[in-house]
This record gives structure tokens, sequence and C-alpha cells, in this order.
């Protein structure tokens, strides 16, 4: 079972289509000496589905090795064509991940029916256990609690991530894990971390991670453990992260955030992949006046909020 926290780990890049090796060097080093519990490359975070497909392979081998077997690796491998996703997950098994994120395929917009017959068949022709991704926002279909049931039924289903920010979908998707125990549910947005591993969640893929791991594993812990002060204390320090997100105007500002963040940290560079472009520089001033107050947070200390 995946557990804890689990980073969406973002794509460093030095152009539109290629690798920060060193920035990528850095980064999972970084997040990894914070405590996570695994790692998850070419997510909606890591810009998967606008890589180049040569890309998506080197980063998936290179944070495998990188990696070095301390922490588990996912991959991403959500994609409009069935061939694609088997490729990427072979690909992914060669260099050691350990398992696959899938969210339903996006532009043609399925019927509950039809993703219910394409997950039964793509889950059974992976090679690597799945987590299933709800992403309503990017692939505008919605995994339905009926979906979400049919689909963990099947073995290699061996958990689930909620992006929806949706509570009471949460505790709909919650009860139907009550049948499956070793199978695990996370969310993906850091805001609902604290209330959702406290009602009995398994953890998070949290964007803000990348940036101030230590915190998030901290959070998650104390969450965990039932100690509710604590649990507030650092609630509070992580929505006060959540800051950087609302730099921007666009949907895109989250991951803009999180790479500018990243490059005031001297972790890796701050490049977007198309059709995306990183922020222009008033923005990027915003977000260096925002990482002074919360540097403290990337040694594991505290801020006052």
């Amino acid at each position: 079972m995946f557990s804890g926290i689990i980073p969406p780990m973002v794509t460093p890049l030095v152009d539109r289509d290629h690798l920060d090796v060193p920035g990528l060097e850095r980064l999972v080093d970084h997040i990894i000496g914070g405590g996570v519990h695994g790692l998850f490359v070419l997510g909606t975070t890591g810009e998967g589905p606008s890589l180049g497909y040569d890309v998506r392979r080197e980063i998936v081998a290179r944070t495998c090795e990188l990696a070095a077997g301390r922490v588990p690796v996912l991959v991403g491998v959500t994609d409009t064509s069935y061939s694609e996703s088997l490729r990427l997950t072979e690909h992914a098994a060669e260099c050691g991940a350990k398992g696959v994120v899938l969210a339903p395929p996006f532009y043609f917009p399925a019927g509950q029916s039809e993703l219910q017959e394409y997950f039964e068949a793509i889950v059974g022709d992976l090679c690597l256990p799945v987590m299933l991704y709800n992403m309503p926002s990017c692939t505008k279909l919605h995994i339905e609690i009926e979906t979400l049931r049919h689909a963990l039924e099947h073995p290699n289903v061996v958990g689930f991530k909620d992006s929806s920010a949706n509570m009471v979908y949460f505790h709909l998707a919650r009860r139907v894990f009550d049948q499956h125990p070793h199978k695990s549910i996370l969310v993906g947005p850091e805001e609902l971390l604290a209330e959702s591993t406290l009602l009995g969640g398994h953890g998070g893929v949290n964007g803000g991670a990348n940036l101030f791991p230590r915190l998030y594993v901290d959070l998650y812990n104390a969450a965990l453990n039932g100690e509710v002060e604590r649990v507030q204390q650092l609630h509070r320090q992580v929505i006060r992260v959540t800051d950087l997100y609302r730099v921007g105007s666009h949907s895109s500002a989250v991951i803009k955030g999180i790479k500018s963040g990243l490059a005031c940290l001297d972790i890796c560079q701050d490049h977007m992949a198309e059709p995306l472009h990183r922020f222009r520089e008033r923005e990027r001033l915003q977000i260096s006046e925002l990482m002074e107050e919360l540097r403290p947070l990337a040694a594991g200390a505290t801020i006052k909020v």
C-alpha cells in the first residue's frame, strides 16, 4: 500500500522540453531528505501531458536512479493513447518504479460505463500496481463512486488519489475503502491533508512538499497520531505556503508558484513546458518576497501565521 506523503514532483526544465539535470538531482535529494514516503513523477504538477515522450522517459529513468531505492517511485502514465500508457509503464518497470498513476484519458469524454470498461482492460494490461487518479479539473471527467467501487475490485488497483477538492466525495470514497483495507486513498489538495488524514485517509500527494517536504511529513504524522493541537499548528503553516499559488491569475499559478519557489531556494530552474510560461518579473518578485518569509520551513522550522 502506498501511503504517507508522496510529493508530485515538478519537472525541472532548462527550456520547453529539456531537463534541468543538476536541478533534478538537487530536487530529488531535497525531497527525500525531508522524510517523504515516495516520489510521483509526471503528474499534473510535473506537467506530464505537456512533455515530449523522450523527456518523460528520461525523467523516469533519472528519478529512479537518483532515488536509488530510498523511496518508491510512482509514474504518471495518463495518456489519450492506450498503447502509450502501456509503453511508459513498461519503461517505468524496467527503470525500477514501483507503481503507476492513471487518470481517465482526456479529450474524448467517456461515459462512466465506458470508463469502467477502460479501467478494467488497461489495469489488467499494466505490468505495475496502479493508483487511480481523480482529476476532473484537468481531465473533465469525474470518477463516480460506483466506477471507483468497480475498479477497486481489480487486484492490480492498489489505491486512489483524489484531487477533486470535494470532501463530500472524499467521505463517500473513503467508505468504499472500508471493503479494501490494504488499499489506500490519498488527497491532492494540501489544504485537505490534515482533515482527510484525521478522518481515515492515508496521506497526501501535495505540491508544496516539493518546497517544504518536512512540513508535510510532520503534519501527516501528527494527524496519523491524533495530535490535534499540533495538526492545527502545522495546518496553518501549510495554508500559508499555499499563498504562493495565489500570486498568478491562472490555474497554472500553482505549478508556476512551486517552480519559482524552488528557484528561490536554488534547487532548480523555473522554466515551464509549453503552452505555459514561467512567471514574469513582477510575479517572480512577489514569490521571492513570500519565500523570504517561508524559507525557515525548508530547514524544518516554523513561521508566524
